[in-house]
């Protein structure tokens, strides 16, 4: 087997590389050529005959960037994608990952969607913010639909504060959740693959930060999984369609919710916490999936 392990040709941090480089060094232990690309060096066209072609022709790609468009032409050409590129398309976009969760089963947390906005000089609106108030009350928790590392989610402890990230976020997708006091500065990733558990740790955020993101600052340790917890990683993963993830949980009074799922995870900080082989055990999973498609 051939493989192509892509990212996004734009991204500088040296972590990316490593992730890449893990993965490659386990698929060729299995006996898998394999070639990392950057998103670039990968020409995908529509045919005039209504087809898709591709520059150069593997059996699979791991699919490690986020361009909707180049992962939806390299499947329409044939090529086995982990992750699916629709499955990676709604994980890029947090909202759309809650909705994708309706109808799950499984525990959210209240969200209230800002209404989007076209308008030049436009003012927010008073009468939603005031909804957003009355249903969540303060603190409560902003964030842009896109956005990774905790960036674009904000601590709102008041009216004002509300107000004023309304502004400054008008033009961009955004929304707001209910803020989970209990879990405040913690949280509990887990590595999915193949639709079940494999690495659990729980982050905890350095003092005076409520985002517990291991590149804020979050420090990671090794956990077990309660029931409740490997059922929500292990049933959001299979709602969404994805062969790899990382699900993000809070630990609220009523039980185990889904924050968010990121479809390209990190596993560094996983192994450093846990001793897994996070890049094997995705490895492995990967050929077998092209040895029951092959055969």
């Amino acid at each position: 087997m051939k493989a192509l392990i892509l990212m996004n040709g734009y991204l500088a941090a040296e972590k990316f590389y490593r992730q890449s480089e893990r993965l490659a060094a386990e698929l060729e232990k299995l006996g898998v050529e394999t070639e990392i690309l950057r998103n670039g060096e990968v020409t995908a066209r529509i045919e005039e005959n209504g087809g898709a072609g591709v520059s150069r022709r593997y059996d699979f790609c791991v699919y490690l960037d986020k361009d909707k468009y180049l992962g939806r032409l390299l499947e329409k050409s044939g090529m086995r994608l982990f992750n699916p590129p629709q499955a990676v398309e709604v994980c890029d976009d947090k909202l759309s990952t809650y909705l994708a969760l309706l109808g799950s089963g499984l525990r959210l947390i209240k969200t209230v969607s800002a209404p989007l906005c076209y308008t030049k000089n436009a003012a927010p609106s008073e009468e939603f913010l005031r909804a957003v108030e009355k249903e969540l009350g303060f603190p409560l928790v902003a964030k842009k639909s896109y956005g990774s590392f905790g960036a674009g989610v904000k601590l709102i402890n008041d009216r004002e504060e509300l107000f004023s990230i309304e502004r400054e976020w008008l033009y961009e997708p955004h929304f707001y959740q209910a803020f989970i006091a209990e879990a405040a500065g913690k949280d509990i990733r887990v590595i999915v693959i193949g639709g079940k558990a494999f690495a659990a740790m729980e982050r905890v955020a350095q003092s005076g930060e409520f985002r517990s993101n291991i590149e804020l600052g979050g420090v990671g340790r090794a956990i077990e999984l309660t029931d409740d917890c490997k059922h929500t990683a292990e049933r959001a993963a299979q709602a969404l369609g994805l062969d790899y993830c990382g699900v993000d949980i809070l630990l609220s009074k009523r039980g185990a919710a889904v924050c968010e799922v990121n479809s390209n995870a990190f596993f560094e900080g996983m192994e450093a916490a846990t001793g897994k082989n996070v890049a094997r055990a995705y490895a492995e999973y990967i050929v077998n999936e092209m040895k029951n498609r092959l055969s």
